[in-house]
């Protein structure tokens, strides 16, 4: 089972840069999208729903702002639109699909960079969702939690990790809530199981030459439940083209 991970930052800008076309090539099982920056009736069918797969989007409220989709080959049993919370579900932030005893979600967390209060909305949600997390390793399902989490785990997965000590998306409270879900037994980095390579990012800034100097962060993750953890076979950063700020994040499973 391939399953690809992605924030497009604007679907509609990645269509025009060849993404669809891309992930035609690509034999994915599952795709999971984050910031599609578009609402569903301004998306047209014949580009946005790629043929061979069910696609579903959960767009948010605001225009051109946040939104998760994900397509899938096969039928899910279930689709889930949101987690249930009003102020995050607005935001088109979270997409569950279960097929059979598998849960796989396209999960977009916030980012704290623009200000201290969304940092605050950002710690708000960690808050809300370790328990939930914890609620789902207890279900008795198995789960791949794609998308963009906003956060670098360690040392190894930004290149200036010195300078960002004290910006989000790399500060000691975010990486610790991050070890607490890896520690617990019941989560694990589904890349970091096949890959303990340093260099190996899937965010750049626009600033500079972070993409031509590879200056990145690692801030996009397929975290997946315990009991997948022997099940991940392969793990690419697809770097040849470029679709938006993120590179796509290529996994491979034995499911």
């Amino acid at each position: 089972m391939r399953i690809i991970t992605v924030n497009t930052n604007g679907i509609r800008s990645a269509e025009k840069k060849g993404f669809f076309a891309w992930l035609d090539q690509q034999n994915a099982d599952l795709v999971c999208i984050q910031e599609t920056k578009a609402q569903i009736h301004q998306l047209e069918p014949a580009l946005f729903n790629p043929e061979g797969y069910y696609c579903y989007y959960h767009d948010a409220e605001k225009k051109g702002y946040s939104g998760v989709a994900v397509y899938c080959r096969q039928q899910p049993d279930t689709v889930l639109h949101g987690i249930g919370w009003p102020e995050f579900d607005a935001e088109g932030r979270y997409l569950e699909v279960r097929l059979g005893k598998l849960s796989v979600i396209s999960l977009y967390l916030p980012s704290g960079s623009s200000s201290a209060e969304r940092q605050a909305v950002k710690f708000a949600v960690m808050e809300r969702l370790a328990p939930y997390l914890q609620s789902c390793a207890e279900n008795g399902r198995d789960y791949v939690i794609c998308g963009d989490w906003n956060i670098a785990h360690k040392e190894i997965d930004l290149k200036n990790w010195r300078s960002n000590q004290k910006n989000s998306g790399f500060l000691p409270e975010e990486r610790a809530w991050l070890s607490g879900l890896f520690d617990s037994g019941h989560w694990f980095d589904a890349f970091r199981l096949v890959n303990p390579e340093a260099d190996q990012y899937t965010w750049w800034s626009n600033r500079g030459q972070a993409w031509a100097k590879n200056v990145g962060w690692r801030i996009d993750y397929q975290i997946i439940s315990a009991s997948l953890k022997d099940k991940v076979q392969s793990a690419e950063i697809y770097k040849n083209q470029r679709f938006s700020d993120h590179a796509p994040l290529i996994m491979d499973y034995d499911l």
